[in-house]
């Protein structure tokens, strides 16, 4: 069966004028997903806008391979001190039972990893840090020249489509 799941966050605080960092989402992330290739569970499985197919970190029985999945939409919006992250992702998914967990595939996803990036203007560096669902909010993220660069304050959502 295709699945599709729509998947939106967003950063605040974000800075302007000499303490502008060219904070933007970058056209990757991780599900957590139920592989039936490897028929293992919650796996995490790596996703770059523009490829065809996701990677699946698969087990040791099945290294890292091929996902039948695949981001089909990546749309940022800036808003004054707010970029917001809206992204599609289709995937396949069959029923399968993990032997090694004891339990029952699910077409849910449980989590998500998104990544940003920025230029200090300062260093002249590039950086990156990413968020994720399963962490306790609010988290904020600082430059490494100790100017604060965004907040994430609420859980990034993930909604199942079809």
């Amino acid at each position: 069966m295709l699945r599709t799941v729509e998947i939106t966050a967003e950063l605040t605080g974000l800075r302007k004028g000499e303490e502008f960092h060219n904070l933007h989402w970058q056209p990757k992330l991780e599900l957590s997903l139920d592989c039936f290739i490897c028929e293992r569970t919650e796996r995490t499985t790596s996703f770059e806008y523009g490829q065809e197919h996701a990677v699946c970190s698969g087990d040791q029985k099945h290294p890292q391979h091929p996902a039948a999945a695949r981001i089909t939409g990546f749309d940022v919006t800036h808003e004054q001190e707010r970029l917001i992250l809206r992204t599609v992702v289709d995937y396949w998914w069959a029923p399968f039972h993990d032997t090694k967990r004891a339990t029952a595939s699910a077409a849910l996803t449980r989590w998500v990893r998104l990544h940003a990036a920025y230029l200090c203007p300062h260093s002249r560096q590039t950086g990156e840090f990413s968020t994720q669902s399963n962490v306790v909010r609010p988290v904020s993220q600082t430059c490494r020249c100790g100017q604060p660069l965004a907040t994430s304050s609420s859980c990034p959502s993930i909604r199942q489509l079809t």
